[in-house]
């Protein structure tokens, strides 16, 4: 007896599957991404470069070197201005203050936008019809001719302010997504049981709505960090961002726009290349947690 039961006991062992969480199961959807792996790693270099690089290099920001107009070099990798100052080190402090902007953008526009679109969606009837239509009037808003209008205003006060002022254009497409999930789940069998028990509203919303949303907020924040590197080097160009003597990555190919005629094109190319390194891989990794969250994704068992 003892013989013939063995050989099944080890192929019973031998085919056995580990079981896997669902955190589990989206982290090993999203490295299986491999352009979003890639972009990933782009980013978190990026990232470090640019806080940790620029306290190293030798020049700051706002030093001003006896070397003007110089092309790449080893002394200056991306040349230097007309006013000596170092490409390098301002591309670094551009970039720490537009990756500062966008994700204090997208961190403000994502709680808005979801507490806004969670209420709305939860409620419905008479509170979501004056919700939205909030949100619709948002939307009508151009936002770069208000984001330029607004920013002329509170320029003074600092790059937090301007982030303030993207992230309030920002959030109502942040609503209108979650919104459209929470009328979804509302009706869902957890969400009926929870009322009956006695659950509050404020308790379903947050700890039954928005746990199951959460796949498609962090997609939305990554869109959201994005968007907002654009928006705000859109209106550093047009001279409605951030303002001397700090730089952003905008602010800087708004002044090189001239020198790229007189043949300094290293001060146009170097701020253009990190704003499309940033969106670039903010937009990848996005994709890959999209797929990643995907719930009709076949399960992955090794």
């Amino acid at each position: 007896m003892a013989e013939t039961t063995t050989p099944n006991r080890a192929a019973e062992r031998e085919f056995t599957v580990k079981a896997r969480t669902q955190s589990q199961l989206i982290v090993r959807r999203f490295f299986q991404h491999r352009l979003a792996v890639v972009s990933l790693v782009v980013l978190i270099a990026v990232v470090l470069l640019a806080f940790v690089g620029g306290a190293l290099w030798k020049y700051s920001y706002s030093d001003i070197t006896p070397d003007n107009s110089v092309p790449p070099s080893s002394d200056h990798p991306f040349g230097t201005d007309n006013l000596g100052y170092d490409e390098f080190a301002r591309v670094l402090r551009g970039t720490q203050l537009s990756i500062e902007i966008a994700f204090s953008v997208a961190i403000m526009a994502t709680v808005v936008g979801t507490v806004w679109g969670a209420v709305a969606g939860y409620y419905r009837h008479v509170a979501d019809s004056l919700m939205m239509r909030v949100v619709d009037l948002i939307l009508t808003i151009p936002i770069l001719a208000a984001g330029a209008l607004l920013t002329k205003k509170v320029q003074h006060t600092g790059w937090w302010a301007l982030a303030l002022v993207i992230a309030a254009l920002s959030w109502p497409a942040v609503s209108r997504i979650v919104r459209g999930q929470a009328l979804s789940l509302r009706e869902k069998e957890y969400v009926e049981a929870a009322r009956a028990l006695g659950a509050r509203d404020g308790r379903i919303i947050f700890r039954h709505l928005l746990p199951n949303i959460a796949g498609q907020i962090i997609v939305v924040v990554t869109i959201l960090v994005a968007s907002a590197i654009l928006i705000e080097s859109s209106l550093s160009y047009l001279g409605f961002g951030v303002q001397n003597p700090d730089v952003s990555l905008g602010s800087l190919i708004s002044g090189s726009d001239t020198a790229l005629q007189g043949g300094r094109w290293w001060l146009f190319y170097f701020p253009g290349i990190f704003i499309i390194l940033i969106c670039l891989s903010v937009n990848f990794i996005g994709d890959g947690l999209r797929d990643a969250f995907d719930p009709t994704q076949q399960r992955v068992r090794a």
